[in-house]
């Protein structure tokens, strides 16, 4: 290593050893850009296999990281469940982190470990378990679904977990086995108005929002059709509702990556954090993207760099007391055990089946 920390040589073997990475990300990072990146690439792929570690690579990584180290990729609930799955001893997160103590709960005898213990969430930090427990005081006997980006104090408190891609089977469910006809969705407000228009399920919501997908607006999805009226656009259901209303199609960070790669659209436009563009289109050539993006400063603050530190020293470790651990685990594995949904979650606001709105606490 040199004098400045970081800089590792860019030799021929680097070169060799990186180039498939190079490949996938060679239109989102200049040559200069990557005669930095690359040997730091390989220093890290070099220390995983060291220190009997792997990556997972949340889709809002950049695509240095996204490509270049990690090595299970995809959205936070996915990335768990490969983790519990490999057989490493260690696990490093690169996202923010709720996803890290998810792989805790789901992986409790591997150390889990993240870059930087400041790669937060304005979802998961907008309610805590207390919250929670003076909910269900307040509406007693009624199931509590919450969306996995919380944090584990909070999933403890669930009865049942979902993701934006089975929120919809979730929330049905939930009324089913518990016999009501009114749930309640924390902490997603646009996530649960979304899914209230996709069944007859009363829901009762808490006013907690994604600083990312919030501001969207409709204004901004009516300029871009404007301006590519061939466009097709994909918004998750983090967006408001009227940001749906006005796109073509609406689902999870896995089934935008989906419809893209099967339908192959000529020309996309993702309503979503930045890098999620920039990782579909690695593996999407003959789809042209259209960016009217925002960057989350959480996951950004996941960097090549503190990946090599994480690995090199063993930082920051991710614990989860093990009574909160198991509690949570319950919630997250009555969602896994669940059949995956005969048609994954459009929230199509166009064609919404019902038009109800919810009970905001």
């Amino acid at each position: 290593m040199a004098a400045d920390g970081f800089q590792f040589a860019f030799t021929p073997e680097v070169e060799a050893v990186t180039a498939p990475a190079w490949e996938k990300v060679k239109h989102h990072v200049t040559p200069m850009e990557w005669r930095l990146q690359a040997p730091l690439i390989a220093e890290i792929n070099r220390l995983k296999q060291a220190k009997d570690a792997v990556i997972l690579a949340h889709n809002y990584m950049t695509p240095e990281i996204f490509h270049g180290v990690g090595d299970y990729v995809g959205d936070s609930l996915g990335l768990a469940k490969e983790a519990a799955r490999s057989k490493a001893s260690v696990i490093v997160q690169a996202g923010v982190h709720f996803m890290a103590e998810t792989s805790k709960i789901l992986s409790p005898d591997k150390t889990v470990l993240i870059p930087d213990l400041r790669a937060g969430c304005s979802l998961a930090s907008s309610i805590t378990g207390a919250d929670v427990r003076l909910i269900k005081q307040r509406y007693p006997g009624l199931p509590v679904v919450t969306y996995v980006n919380t944090t584990a104090d909070v999933k403890a408190e669930t009865d049942i977990c979902c993701t934006s891609a089975n929120a919809v089977q979730v929330v049905e469910e939930a009324a089913r086995l518990w016999g009501v006809d009114r749930v309640i969705m924390i902490p997603d407000e646009f996530l649960a108005r979304n899914v209230a228009r996709q069944t007859t399920i009363g829901i009762i919501a808490w006013k907690g929002r994604c600083e990312v997908h919030e501001r969207f607006t409709a204004a901004d999805i009516l300029e871009v059709r404007e301006a590519y009226p061939d466009a097709e656009i994909l918004a998750h259901p983090e967006c408001p509702p009227d940001v749906l209303a006005v796109s073509d199609f609406a689902g999870s960070t896995q089934a935008m990556n989906d419809y893209v790669l099967t339908r192959k659209p000529r020309r996309v436009v993702l309503i979503t954090e930045c890098s999620m563009a920039d990782n579909v289109a690695a593996d999407a050539p003959f789809t042209e993207f259209v960016r009217p993006c925002n960057l989350c400063p959480h996951m950004k603050r996941i960097t090549l760099e503190n990946i090599y530190e994480t690995l090199l020293h063993g930082r920051h470790e991710v614990t989860v007391d093990p009574a909160v651990a198991e509690r949570a685990r319950q919630a997250v594995q009555r969602m896994i055990d669940l059949p995956p949904p005969a048609v994954p979650a459009r929230y199509d606001l166009v064609k919404a089946r019902h038009h109800v709105d919810v009970e905001l606490i």
